[in-house]
């Protein structure tokens, strides 16, 4: 209300209190009480004086009847004519500019921002490894490639981009949830590994499937548990045998979404994990441990028999050198071996020499060989 009186420059002034019910006097002195309907007591106006109520002029430029509601326009007009003249406006004065040739620039504006839209929702600029779907009022349209393309501009059609080169990775179980399989041999295997994928036809992912990345899951797990059922354990925790698993459900996965149209490639499997559960781990270790010990002790003894063979084998092919000389000349060769034999058994044990008969000399070559051999200890001990 303050900001009004302000704002029509009444604010030092103060409005007249409104008048309690007047009784007007006549010239006699009666008293006239104010009829119901407001008529005329004496061709006098009769009831309370409303002070913001202008009264109805006559034909004679008198008053007279009853005064009617002001509107704001009679407020203006009895503002003016009480003197100081009209009020001016003292609000808010702002006007947009207009052009050199007195026409506003509204016009100019709205068509340049419009022309603006057109061109920021017409064109598109893709790179290498993107493609877009084109819809008409969400219906597809068409299918652009990378660089620059023009379209209608929104909302008459729409433009939605993907990543067709780029390899996107499902790793199946999420996190570190186990995952239980059952292999060929009734055996349960923890079975973790990741699907890499990608966009191969856009206008199928986009439109056949609600959920791509959850199929491509599903069918991931349902193509890899029919392939761990037909291999045994030992199959899915060597390294040899996870590649063939790899394959099969790779081949397994494209064939059952190229069925579905999914528009999608399988790039590859790969395996990161195949433990036992992990109730029995400890069970499975303990087993494998044995069997790499049994495994350990396999190959020595072949690697002993194999030993064997071999000096067994030399020494049958020098029996047979031999014989082959006796065959040739049977005295030197007894003699030879004979000499070879002795030379055999007396390499190691002590010797005496023994004089030819009648002499009683006897020379003790074993004491003298170990005075030798404790001499020298003898003289390192006593130089430490």
């Amino acid at each position: 209300m303050k900001s009004i009186t302000r704002w029509l420059g009444w604010e030092k002034t103060t409005a007249p209190a409104p008048a309690s019910p007047v009784v007007l006097t006549s010239e006699d002195g009666g008293d006239h009480a104010p009829d119901k309907d407001g008529g005329k007591d004496g061709g006098k106006p009769s009831g309370p004086r409303n002070p913001w109520q202008p009264p109805v002029t006559g034909g004679n430029g008198g008053s007279g009847g009853p005064r009617r509601p002001a509107s704001l326009e009679d407020l203006f007009r009895q503002r003016g004519a009480g003197g100081g003249g009209p009020v001016p406006p003292r609000g808010p004065s702002f006007r947009v500019p207009q052009r050199p040739d007195g026409k506003s620039w509204t016009p100019l504006v709205l068509g340049g921002l419009a022309l603006l839209w057109v061109a920021v929702s017409s064109s598109h600029q893709l790179s290498s490894n993107e493609e877009g779907i084109v819809t008409t009022f969400g219906k597809y349209d068409h299918t652009i490639g990378p660089g620059m393309n023009l379209t209608a501009p929104w909302p008459f059609q729409r433009v939605r981009v993907e990543a067709v080169t780029s390899i996107n990775r499902i790793s199946v179980p999420e996190g570190e949830t186990e995952n239980l399989m059952l292999a060929g041999d009734q055996s349960l295997v923890d079975l973790s590994y990741i699907v890499r994928w990608n966009i191969k036809n856009l206008k199928q992912y986009s439109f056949q499937m609600k959920d791509p990345e959850g199929t491509v899951r599903e069918v991931a797990e349902a193509a890899m548990r029919a392939s761990v059922a037909e291999v045994k354990l030992a199959d899915v925790m060597n390294g040899s045998g996870r590649g063939e698993i790899e394959a099969h459900v790779r081949q397994r996965m494209q064939a059952v979404l190229d069925a579905y149209r999914a528009g999608i490639n399988i790039q590859g499997v790969d395996i990161k994990k195949a433990d036992p559960p992990a109730k029995v781990n400890g069970a499975f270790q303990n087993v494998q441990a044995a069997q790499q010990d049994y495994n350990r002790d396999v190959s020595n003894a072949q690697a002993y028999a194999q030993q064997v063979k071999a000096l067994a084998e030399a020494d049958a092919a020098q029996f047979n050198q031999i014989y082959a000389q006796y065959k040739l000349a049977p005295d030197v060769t007894r003699r030879r071996l004979y000499y070879e034999t002795m030379e055999r058994v007396l390499m190691n044990n002590d010797k005496v020499i023994a004089p030819s008969s009648g002499m009683t000399s006897y020379l003790p070559l074993p004491a003298i060989q170990k005075k030798t051999l404790v001499a020298p200890d003898a003289q390192q001990g006593g130089a430490q």
